[in-house]
C-alpha cells in the first residue's frame, strides 16, 4: 500500500469520528492511525525479497547421501571430501549413510530430496552405470533424476590369483583356462558388482571359459580365495592390496587403462595381452535433477578444490584412489558412455535382479 493509501484510509476514519464524543473521537483516530500504518508497513514489506530468498547458498549444513555402510570406500572418500568441500563453502558437510539394494535405496533417496544444493548423492558405477540394466525395476532413474557435479575418484580393481594356482601372469591365466575349459572359477562380492563384471568383461574379450561364484560381499570372497577354494579374483584394491603385499595373494594386473601408482610394478591387462580392456570402480558427486546452475557451479568448484589439495590427494591415494576432477558436462557424458558400456556385459552375463 503507498503512502498516499494509508493517509487516505486515515482521512477516511477521521471523518466517521467526528459524529461522536470528543473522548470517543480521540480513542477511535488513535486506533484508525495504527491500523493504516500496519497496513502501509505490509505493503511496503510486500515489496521487498524475502529473507530467505535474500540468503546466498549455502546458508546452512550440506548432507552426503552415501549408498552404502560406513568404513568402505564410498563412504571413505564421500567424508574426505566433503570436509575440505565444507571449510571451502563455509557450512558443515554431513554423510548420511542409506545402504540396501545396491545402492538403489540411497540413489532414491538423494533423487527424491529438495534440488536446492542442500542435498548431494555419491554416486558410484554402479548406482549410476550398472544398476538400471541389472534391475528389473529401479526406483529411480539415473540420468533424468540427477544433475552431475563431478567425478571424485577412480579406483582400480586388482586382477589376483592364490598363489598355488600355475599361472603367475595374464597370458599364463588365459592359455590355462583355455586349456581347461571351466576349471579356473572366479569369486566376487555378488551378481553385479563391478567386481563381478570385471570378469565377465574379461570372459568375453579374451574368450575364456571361468565360472562365476558370487558371495555377499568382498570379505567372505577373499577369504575364500585365501583358502584357496576359488581361483582368483578381479577384488578392489584397497581390500587386496594389504593381502598382495603379505605375500597372501598374486598380483597378475590392475584393471585401468594405465598402471596404478600404488603398485607400479603390476602390468594392466591391457598391457598383458588383452588390449581395450578396462574395468574401474568410479566415484562422484551429484545433485538432484533441478538444482540450480548457479549453485551446481559453487559444489563443482568446491568439489575441485578439495581434490586439488596435496593432503586429499594423499588420503585419497592410501585407499587405492586416484583423484578425478572434472566439469558436470564432462562427468554427464562419462556416465553416459559407461551406462552403455555396462549394459553390455550386464546383458552378455545374463546377470538379474528382482
Amino acid at each position: 500500500m503507498s503512502r498516499f493509501s494509508a493517509n487516505a484510509s486515515v482521512r477516511s476514519v477521521s471523518s466517521v469520528a467526528e459524529s461522536v464524543s470528543a473522548s470517543d473521537r480521540r480513542r477511535f483516530t488513535f486506533a484508525a492511525l495504527a491500523t493504516a500504518t500496519a497496513v502501509a508497513a505490509l505493503g511496503a514489506a510486500a515489496l521487498m525479497p524475502s529473507a530467505a530468498h535474500a540468503q546466498a547458498y549455502p546458508s546452512k549444513p550440506i548432507t552426503i547421501i552415501v549408498p552404502f555402510s560406513a568404513g568402505g570406500t564410498t563412504d571413505i572418500l564421500a567424508r574426505v571430501v566433503g570436509l575440505h568441500m565444507g571449510t571451502t563453502l563455509g557450512q558443515p558437510v554431513i554423510v548420511d549413510n542409506r545402504a540396501g539394494a545396491g545402492g538403489n535405496i540411497g540413489g532414491q533417496t538423494a533423487a527424491r530430496a529438495n534440488a536446492d544444493g542442500y542435498t548431494i548423492f555419491m554416486g558410484t558405477v554402479g548406482t549410476h552405470a550398472i544398476n538400471q540394466s541389472l534391475y528389473k525395476k529401479m526406483p529411480f532413474d539415473p540420468i533424468k533424476d540427477f544433475a552431475p557435479l563431478s567425478r571424485v575418484a577412480m579406483v582400480p580393481n586388482l586382477l589376483v590369483a592364490n598363489p598355488n594356482q600355475p599361472y603367475k601372469n595374464v597370458k599364463e591365466l588365459i592359455a590355462y583356462a583355455k586349456a581347461n575349459p571351466g576349471k579356473v572359477n572366479f569369486a566376487s562380492a555378488g551378481n553385479g558388482s563391478s567386481i563381478h563384471l570385471s570378469g565377465e568383461l574379461f570372459k568375453q574379450m579374451t574368450g575364456v571359459d571361468m565360472q562365476h561364484v558370487p558371495y555377499k560381499g568382498s570379505a567372505p570372497a577373499v577369504a575364500d580365495l585365501l583358502g584357496g577354494q576359488t581361483s582368483i579374483m578381479f577384488d578392489n584394491m584397497p581390500s587386496a592390496i594389504p593381502h598382495v603385499k603379505g605375500g597372501k595373494l598374486r598380483a597378475m594386473a590392475v584393471t585401468t587403462a594405465k598402471r596404478s601408482p600404488a603398485l607400479p610394478d603390476v602390468p594392466t591387462i591391457a598391457e598383458s595381452g588383452v588390449p581395450g580392456y578396462e574395468a574401474t570402480s568410479w566415484f562422484g558427486l551429484l545433485a538432484p535433477a533441478g538444482t540450480p546452475p548457479a549453485v551446481v557451479g559453487q559444489l563443482n568448484a568446491a568439489i575441485l578444490k578439495a581434490l586439488a589439495d596435496p593432503e586429499v590427494k594423499k588420503k585419497l591415494a592410501e585407499q587405492g584412489a586416484e583423484a578425478h576432477g572434472e566439469t558436470p558436462a564432462q562427468f554427464a557424458a562419462f556416465i553416459q558412455s559407461e551406462t552403455a558400456k555396462w549394459g553390455k556385459v550386464v546383458q552378455a552375463s545374463g546377470a538379474s535382479l528382482d
